[in-house]
Order: structure tokens, then sequence, then C-alpha cells
């Protein structure tokens, strides 16, 4: 039995990651050599030959943003740039295509705009020089991988389009769950008198009307009898029987289903928190979770510690995870913004010194660079780097990450 398990976790390990690879530079016509071989010039970057003329084609990124810079050679020596016509076109996933002109500098050919992130495409060469035309195409991918529709399916791989979502600038706050006012209720005798029975027992469930005791009075001598005034559960017990009434309380009922979380309130967030603003509320332990929104706030500030009290309401589905006393974390959302493009937080991975997530064309897996904006823990503003519309994977990005990473689909010019 174990050896099936484990062998049916390796046939499902190997069908998520399949491996992608680098073909090499090859004329038209052409077929592409085996991953990763290729020849590199002086410059490191890859050499594109045909008959005793070749091409240098590196993209330089130091100091600058990522720029094509092309060397022309011929019988091994260099060609001065002004001596070659040169177009570079980058077929990207999706089919979009950046083309690049090139301008003589220095002892190279520089392209005219920026190698955007990732430097992952299909790469066609043209080139003319001494009255012949050369064109050259390669594969040349980055943080690319391919999984089958039905090995992403088994693998838990998930995926949505990018679009519109509502930001919130959130503050954390901590803060404790407490019964709310109406909640509470202090049970007092009418009139002075001897209690001569008690039905109320500490921690007892009672309902609105229920007799709690019998109290005979100090001046007609008559027994009345003393009654909940609300339903819940008998908190405190103040008396016995053959007791006095006196001015004290008999007992203390309480409705553990009417709750809120009072937060303490900071000087510098106290202009920014507002009744109405939704609040997502934690547990200290993390396993409830409720929303609720800002109900009431104390004006009074506290001497020691110069807080303010901000109520949220508690739904009563709430009880079964938060208790009175209990600690409770509050985000209060002070500010929120409609943005145009935005991807779920968890999605976001790692790749290089970037924040991620991969986007999916078919079957074809490849890493989106992203600049981000503001953040919250299910969304997360996109400033560049994935277009509205765009899918990307929600869950199981993990999978498609270690795929790459097995693939060997590096950062490699």
């Amino acid at each position: 039995m174990t050896k099936y398990l484990l062998g049916a976790a390796s046939m499902l390990a190997l069908a998520i990651l399949a491996a992608c690879g680098e073909p090499a530079a090859r004329k038209d016509g052409e077929e592409a050599a085996t991953a990763g071989e290729y020849e590199r010039g002086p410059h490191r970057g890859r050499m594109l030959r045909d008959g005793n003329f070749a091409l240098e084609i590196t993209i330089f990124e130091d100091g600058v943003a990522p720029e094509l810079r092309v060397y022309a050679y011929r019988d091994g020596k260099p060609v001065k740039p002004s001596e070659v016509q040169l177009t570079v076109e980058l077929g990207r996933l999706g089919g979009k295509t950046d083309r690049f002109a090139f301008i003589p500098q220095d002892d190279f050919l520089r392209g005219n705009g920026t190698v955007a992130e990732p430097h992952s495409f299909d790469v066609r060469v043209r080139a003319s020089e001494g009255g012949r035309n050369h064109i050259w195409s390669y594969a040349s991918y980055e943080g690319r991988t391919v999984i089958a529709a039905d090995a992403a399916r088994t693998g838990g791989i998930r995926t949505e389009a990018a679009g519109p979502a509502t930001i919130s600038d959130l503050i954390d706050m901590g803060g404790r769950v407490e019964i709310t006012p109406e909640g509470k209720a202090e049970v007092r005798a009418r009139l002075p008198g001897l209690i001569v029975a008690l039905s109320g027992k500490l921690g007892q469930q009672v309902r609105r009307g229920q007799v709690l005791a019998r109290v005979e009075s100090s001046h007609s001598l008559q027994v009345y009898t003393v009654t909940a005034p609300i339903g819940g559960t008998i908190i405190g017990k103040n008396v016995n029987v053959g007791d006095t009434t006196g001015d004290r309380a008999l007992f203390t009922i309480a409705d553990p289903a009417q709750l809120h979380a009072e937060f303490f309130v900071y000087p510098r967030d106290a202009e920014r928190v507002r009744v109405g603003q939704p609040v997502s509320l934690r547990s200290l332990s993390g396993e409830g979770r409720f929303e609720g929104e800002v109900e009431a706030i104390v004006p009074t500030a506290d001497i020691a510690s110069q807080t303010i009290l901000a109520h949220v309401h508690l739904p009563p589905g709430a009880s079964r995870e938060f208790r009175p006393g209990m600690g409770v974390e509050g985000s209060f959302a002070v500010a929120r913004a409609e943005v145009p493009v935005a991807v779920r937080t968890k999605a976001i991975q790692r790749f290089r010194d970037f924040e991620v997530v991969f986007a999916r064309v078919g079957d074809t897996y490849e890493v989106r660079m992203l600049k981000t904006g503001r953040r919250t823990p299910e969304w997360t503003e996109v400033l560049g780097g994935l277009a509205p519309g765009d899918v990307y994977v929600t869950d199981g990005a993990f999978l498609v990450r270690a795929d790459i990473e097995k693939s060997g689909a590096s950062h490699d010019h």
C-alpha cells in the first residue's frame, strides 16, 4: 500500500512538473537545437551566424533599464555599427510583439526602447550589411512552463482574470469582546422585604418573565414575585433565602448572543475611525472570523492610555467563536478605493527580486513581474506588469513556480 501511494505521488508530480527548455538560435527553416545549446560571444551574448557574418545579441541592464545591445562581426572581426541595419521583434506569450529599431553607439547597435520584464519571448532578427540580408529566429524563455490541463486540475491549480476591485486602507487594532449594554440586566426587588424563595441559579438559562424569586414585602407582608427582565444566562447571584433585598441586585443576567467588540483607538488613528466603517474581526487563535462595522465611538478618552473606545457589532452567530472577555483583533477599513486592476494577494509569489504572479495562456504559464500599490489580505492593486483581463494563477502558484525552477528557465541572456 505504501509503495502504491508513493508511486501515485510520483506520477502526479511528474504530470504537474513538465520541464521547458530554451532552444538555440537558428536561421529560418532550421530546427531548434537541444535546450540551452547556443554559442556565447565576447560580451556573453547569444551568437547568431550566417556565413562569415555574425551578430552577438545581448540585453544590457547594468545601471540602466534593460536595453538591447548588438555587436556585429565579419570573419571574426568587429564591424562598424554604422554598416549594419538591424530590426528585432520580440513575440510575447499571448500574441503581443515588441519591435525595436537600432542606432549606432560606440562599438554596438543600441535598441530604441526598454526590454520589459519578463525577458521571455520568441525572437526574430533581421539584419542587412554589405548588400546581404540575414534573418534569424529563436526562442528565449524565462519563467515559462507548460502544464497540461488535466495535470493542472489534479494539482489544484486555479485561475481567474485580473480586473477591478475595491482596495481598503486598513488599520489593525486589538480589543476585547463584551456583552452589549442591551444584553445585560440586573434583577432587583421592587420593594424591600424578606426573600422567602429562590428559583434562579448561577449559570441557569432563563427566559424573559420567568420567576426567579419570591419576596415578602416589609410593608404589606404580602409575597410578590421577581421575574427576569430579559432572556439569557444568570452570571451573578448575590442573595440567598432569608436575606433581605436592600438596594443590591439579586441576580445579573446576560444574553451571550448580544455581543460587541471594544477596540482601543489611539490618538494617531482617532480622526480616521468613523461610525459605519467595515471591520474584519479575528479571534486571537485565528479560527473565528467575522465581518462587522463600527456601531459607536465613545468620545471620552481614557486618562492613562489616551485611547477612545470604538464599538463593533458582532452578529448573533459570533457567540460560537467569541465569548465575553476574550481578546479580538480587527482590521478597520478607514478608506476604500476602486482600482482598475487587482490580483488576489494569495496569488503573489517571489521570483528573483520581484513580486510576481503566473499568467496562463492555454496550457502555458509564465511569470509576470508586478508593480504593486495598495494591499489588503485579500487584494493587491496592480500598477504595472499585468493587464485587465489577463488570466493568472490564484491557487497552486507554488506548483507552477516549482516547475519553472526545475526546468531551469532562468534570467540568462
